[in-house]
């Protein structure tokens, strides 16, 4: 069997589960476990990168179609995204390849579609290199939704707020591969990395955060020593929070739990609480794997809704609240096609109403965290004034633990233009030890 046989189908099974709702990521990882391991990493790259370059892709080969795409059977749409992909930007791999597998893959699902299928992948190969796309400086929102490959509405408000250089910077970083990263749990943890031959590599400006060589395989370097995976954004959002060692710390959406283990490494105790089950386990899974490399997880779990938690008198209490996820594009790239504009407004309100709980947790003197991986400010800074405008025993709790540069006034503003890591917000908010 050559080498891509198996990950051909397999990329194309995912496409389609992310198609039908299903989180890439997750779908992901039982077909890679089915594939052998030589075929892993071509499946991958195929699922994240035909993910990440849709728009891209979908805009070359309208170029090539006898019809528009709108026409096309999602299916078929979906292989012809997976050879366009490995026809325009993966360079190892042979054009007969790419054209005559795909072209398998639409005949054993669509046999009538086969010939159109063949038809367009030919003529995408020979004219791949007269493909023409709209130039950014004169039409700035068909540039980045084609050649940038994002949704024309975020286009549209990111021209707006950032202007068409820094929305094309944006775009850009969101379209870059990610890096892996590791959010270290005990004190000897990169010596341990190290002795197990894991290169690594300490991030500039977030503490306890390595970088792991090129190459480097996440699960070992899991196993070596006490440590989750976590973009440096999602790092900072713990070092800001800036628990006290003797703080009771809740989590109120802590699953998979990377942000509660930061947490539960240095204060006294986090209660870590999420609504799904099957997200509580993931939790409960890293909590067992940080406990028996010999790290500190001082955490208990729970599984409540964070609008009615069963707690009380905590010092500080994390709200990383659900959100459209559009400061995570980089290592989510489908979320950029899932997200929706209706969803600013149906988050919001759910957003809302977890700060509303949480607020009542929070001991007098006591410390909330308000987080999200979005960019848009109504997730964000408007989130924050209309709480603080309603709740006025609280006010904002400057903190000098994370770099000026990722500072804006008191909150946390991380953006992946300028900072190189995924997009985060954290606002920290001090309840007032007396009334009045």
């Amino acid at each position: 069997m050559s080498e891509g046989t198996a990950a051909r189908p397999a990329a194309l099974a995912v496409l389609r589960a992310v198609r039908r709702g299903n989180l890439a990521d997750r779908a992901l990882v039982p077909v890679l476990a089915g594939l052998p391991p030589r075929e892993r990493p071509l499946a991958q790259e195929l699922v994240y990168g035909v993910l990440r370059l849709r728009g891209r892709l979908d805009h070359a080969l309208a170029q090539h179609a006898s019809r528009p795409l709108a026409r096309v059977d999602p299916e078929v749409l979906d292989a012809l995204r997976l050879g366009a992909y490995q026809l325009l930007e993966l360079s190892g791999v042979p054009a007969y390849a790419a054209v005559s597998e795909t072209v398998e893959l639409v005949k054993a699902a669509h046999p009538r579609a086969a010939g159109f299928a063949n038809a367009v992948l030919h003529s995408l190969q020979r004219g791949a290199t007269s493909l023409t796309f709209p130039p950014l400086a004169a039409d700035p929102r068909a540039h980045l939704a084609t050649w940038g490959s994002h949704p024309e509405w975020l286009v549209e408000r990111w021209l707006a707020r950032f202007g068409p250089d820094e929305a094309a910077a944006l775009v850009a970083a969101n379209n870059r591969r990610p890096e892996l990263w590791l959010r270290l749990l005990a004190a000897d943890g990169a010596e341990r990395l190290r002795a197990a031959g894991i290169g690594i590599e300490p991030h500039p400006l977030v503490r306890d955060v390595m970088g792991l060589a090129a190459g480097s395989d996440l699960g070992s370097a899991l196993a070596a020593a006490p440590a989750v995976g976590q973009d440096p954004a999602a790092a900072l959002v713990v070092q800001y929070a800036d628990a006290a060692p003797d703080a009771l710390v809740a989590d109120l959406c802590a699953a998979p739990g990377g942000k509660a283990l930061g947490l539960a490494a240095t204060a006294r105790y986090t209660v870590a609480a999420d609504l799904s089950l099957g997200r509580s386990r993931r939790l409960a899974e890293n909590v067992a794997r940080v406990r028996a490399l010999g790290g500190r997880a001082a955490a208990g779990l729970l599984v409540a809704d964070g609008r009615a938690p069963a707690l009380r008198g905590a010092g500080l209490v994390l709200v990383d609240a659900p959100c459209t996820g559009t400061g995570t594009f980089r290592r989510h790239p489908d979320g950029r096609w899932r997200v929706l504009p209706r969803d600013l407004a149906a988050l919001a309100v759910l957003q809302r109403e977890l700060l509303e709980a949480a607020q009542l947790l929070v001991r007098p003197g006591g410390i909330l965290v308000y987080s999200t991986c979005s960019l848009e400010p109504e997730e964000n800074e408007a989130q924050v004034e209309w709480f603080l405008a309603a709740h006025p025993e609280y006010s904002p709790a400057a903190t000098a633990a994370v770099p000026a540069l990722v500072r804006a006034g008191d909150w946390l503003q991380v953006w992946p233009q300028r900072h190189g890591m995924d997009g985060a917000f954290a606002a920290r908010l001090v309840r007032r030890r007396h009334a009045g």
